[in-house]
């Protein structure tokens, strides 16, 4: 969603679904620079990696904003500035009306239990000296949610809700497979009894079979626990079957924003075209014939020294004098619907990046 959809109050209006609705997570311009030194000789320059530069959007409780793009792109960077575990270089962080992007860590603390992240790797986001107890009990602790005496018995639960055995309470990670690991990761994240998490790339180190069984667990417990999720992931069917919503990144900024439908079946941006292409198509497997795909030219430019205008530009086969000259604003667009907004000079509705199976033969 731009800027200009969101409200300065946490109110944000959004016609598609029934007037305005209330925003838990309300982030704005939101931008991360990195300060590194570059050398041309004997002399460093000073500049910066414009990791995320002027991102903006929300989401409402219970919802799930999918944060996609290649790798690079911004998506868990952004991630980690929405939890406060990095600190913006500026912009606005709102979580249930309260600023939070400059919050000093006294003042963060509180909302700790309401943001919880779900971290990518799970052979690393877990202490291999701690026991599967210790781990889940240490946010119960450092909360004061649970006394100690009844701390065991709400592991065992927090256990049995995401599919493991509550015997297994004192075991070590690596006891554990990989799909069993980041069970612990997820339990460990609910133990708070949080109402945003930042899911980053949480099923992208498991074998597909187990990505399967994640991603079934965390709708279900979506669903059970009203949970909002902002999912960072570069997996379009992965995202296509979680979110309710699609944030397309590149290099650091937001290029198309909208509900699932509008994403996958009437795309605008270029990028995100492209992106749909090089998804595999089942139905070739099932005996239609492939469409064409888009082919990028070129590789990312450098976020050190984004390209003018728009940072797509240079990769884009619509791109004319304009896209050097101006950044395209992120809004929507005449033909889009309420809610769909795009970065683009040349937006242009594509439905065919999938095959049909119509009138293929058995």
């Amino acid at each position: 969603m731009s800027t200009a959809d969101t409200e300065t109050s946490d109110t944000v209006v959004h016609p598609r679904r029934g007037g305005p609705r209330e925003a838990l997570l309300e982030v704005t311009d939101l931008v991360k620079h990195y300060p590194v030194k570059e050398y041309n000789g004997l002399f460093p320059a000073n500049k910066s990696v414009r990791a995320v530069d002027g991102v903006s959007f929300d989401v409402a409780p219970g919802e799930t904003l999918g944060l996609v793009g290649e790798s690079g792109c911004g998506k868990t960077t952004t991630g980690r500035l929405v939890t406060r575990l990095l600190e913006p270089t500026s912009g606005s962080i709102k979580f249930d009306g309260q600023e939070i992007g400059h919050a000093k860590e006294r003042a963060l603390r509180p909302l700790r239990r309401d943001m919880q992240l779900i971290f990518q790797d799970p052979y690393q986001s877990l202490n291999p000296r701690q026991t599967v107890n210790t781990i889940i009990s240490t946010p119960l602790e450092i909360h004061n949610l649970v006394p100690k005496d009844k701390r065991k018995a709400r592991v065992q639960e927090l256990l049995e809700l995401v599919g493991l055995n509550p015997e297994h309470i004192n075991r070590y990670p690596n006891e554990f497979s990989g799909g069993q690991r980041q069970r612990i990761g997820i339990a460990r994240a609910l133990a708070v009894e949080p109402r945003l998490i930042v899911a980053d790339e949480p099923v992208s180190a498991l074998d597909v079979s187990i990505q399967a069984q994640v991603m079934n667990l965390l709708e279900k417990l979506r669903r059970e626990l009203n949970l909002a999720f902002v999912f960072v992931a570069h997996d379009l069917g992965v995202v296509r079957h979680f979110c309710d919503r699609v944030a397309v990144m590149y290099l650091g900024k937001i290029m198309e924003v909208g509900d699932r439908e509008d994403i996958y079946e009437a795309p605008q941006h270029p990028y995100t075209q492209a992106l749909l292409s090089a998804a595999p198509d089942l139905n070739v497997v099932r005996g239609a014939e492939p469409k064409e795909r888009i082919r990028l030219e070129g590789d990312v430019p450098s976020p050190i020294n984004p390209p003018s205008g728009c940072r797509f530009r240079t990769r884009c086969w619509k791109a004319q004098e304009i896209c050097s000259q101006e950044e395209p604003v992120l809004q929507i667009k005449t033909g889009a619907r309420e809610g769909h907004s795009i970065a683009c000079h040349f937006p242009e509705i594509k439905d065919d990046l999938t095959a049909t199976l119509e009138d293929t033969p058995v």
